[in-house]
């Protein structure tokens, strides 16, 4: 692969000039060096956002080592473009099976990092699998992503992790932005660029009706689509109902979908049942970490003809005539498609300051955090949102001493 890395290191200006947030971080940290004798390792989705984060942990002091947590989400030029830069190392490959991915995931544990900014625990559960191999001086982990976090907490439900954890997915300026505003818009936006369809008017399904589900829907709503919600939670279920959504079961939404979306965390959301019952045409996408939310090896057996009809969309055509169209091989529409950059850049500055921060706190009270899964404490929360309001020149009120009494009374 012929990578260009001067592309590389325009997309990372381009996205440094956009994160407000980052700056004021590396003005305030690049002399105090708070991760000065540190490793930090970062998986997650390699493109410039992520490559900015990287950059201003290196610029706090840290030794910074990467890889990308998924393969088809790598943007290799970016990944060139930091390995030119002191105190960053990085370690990728075009090849997108698990046994690849898995060495280069030991290519980062065996640089003895302190700490892991991770993205669907792909390193933590290296080292769960493994404890012996985790590292001397190991801190613990930022979890990014839903996936992650439910990963993690079940392993702490066993009994099984021998490390920290803070469920940064969980906090508000993670969830309310990147989940609901950052997914919702990205995800539309990449469907509609590899498509090149009309989505006012059509029908959209969404499968899940989380943070990510949630923001999906409320703008295919907003920008005139048809839209239906599928859930297997009742609660999520009353929750897209009283918002005005259709809440189906999935064999009867696929009926006369456009364009279906999973966004659950869970495999085989789709399968065999539901793509003999699909319309004619329809769009599939996959918004969650793991590709398999959509049974692949189903619609591969079900299909009796398959071709690649546009860059980033995979044809299926049935034994019924029926064709299913797939984007990104079910890889994340918002990432891994070929005109896909991920969410846009002011919410990624929110999520990678809050890992930033997120890691920081760690480092500070690495003494006293027990191994478990602990939510993002308020004040880092409150740093970041204080940091952007900022940067935005936005001005708030404050509590009065008798509101301050009254609120603690």
């Amino acid at each position: 692969m012929v990578v260009d890395i001067s592309l590389g290191q325009a997309k990372l200006d381009w996205a440094r000039n956009h994160m407000p947030i980052h700056k004021a971080l590396a003005r305030r940290f690049e002399g105090a060096r708070p991760f000065a004798g540190l490793t930090v390792a970062v998986s997650s989705h390699l493109e410039a956002k992520t490559g900015v984060l990287i950059e201003t942990l290196a610029k706090a002091g840290g030794q910074v080592v990467f890889t990308a947590s998924v393969a088809a989400t790598a943007q290799h030029d970016v990944a060139a473009a930091l390995n030119t830069q002191p105190g960053i190392e990085g370690f990728i490959a075009t090849e997108a099976d698990a046994a690849t991915q898995s060495s280069l995931r030991d290519k980062v544990i065996a640089r003895q990092p302190n700490l892991v900014i991770d993205d669907g625990a792909e390193i933590a559960l290296q080292l769960v699998r493994r404890p012996s191999e985790i590292p001397n001086g190991f801190i613990g982990v930022c979890e990014q992503t839903t996936s992650g976090v439910q990963r993690l907490r079940a392993l702490d439900r066993l009994g099984q992790l021998k490390f920290p954890v803070l469920a940064v997915n969980d906090s508000y300026m993670k969830r309310e932005f990147d989940n609901v505003h950052g997914t919702g818009e990205s995800v539309l936006t990449n469907l509609l660029l590899v498509t090149n369809r009309l989505l006012a008017g059509r029908c959209l399904v969404v499968a899940g009706f989380g943070y990510c589900g949630e923001g999906i829907a409320q703008r295919a709503k907003a920008w005139g689509a048809r839209v239906s919600v599928t859930e297997v939670d009742p609660r999520k279920a009353v929750r897209a109902h009283v918002q005005g959504f259709d809440v189906v079961p999935m064999r009867e939404a696929v009926s006369d979908a456009d364009f279906i979306l999973t966004a659950t965390g869970m495999p085989d959301v789709l399968r065999r049942e539901h793509f003999l019952e699909m319309a004619d045409g329809a769009v599939l996408g996959n918004v969650g970490h793991f590709s398999n939310e959509i049974n692949l090896d189903d619609l591969r057996d079900l299909a009796i003809d398959q071709r690649d009809v546009r860059p980033g969309i995979r044809e299926y055509k049935l034994h019924n005539g029926h064709c299913i169209n797939v984007v990104a091989d079910a890889e994340l529409v918002n990432l891994a498609s070929p005109v896909a950059m991920g969410h846009p850049i002011e919410i990624m500055d929110i999520t990678m300051a809050m890992l930033f921060l997120s890691a920081l706190y760690m480092v500070e009270h690495r003494q006293s955090i027990r191994a478990a899964v602990h939510a993002v404490p308020e004040e880092v929360d409150h740093q970041v949102a204080e940091i952007e309001l900022s940067a935005l020149g936005v001005v708030i009120d404050g509590l009065t001493a008798k509101q301050r009494g009254y609120s603690s009374s």
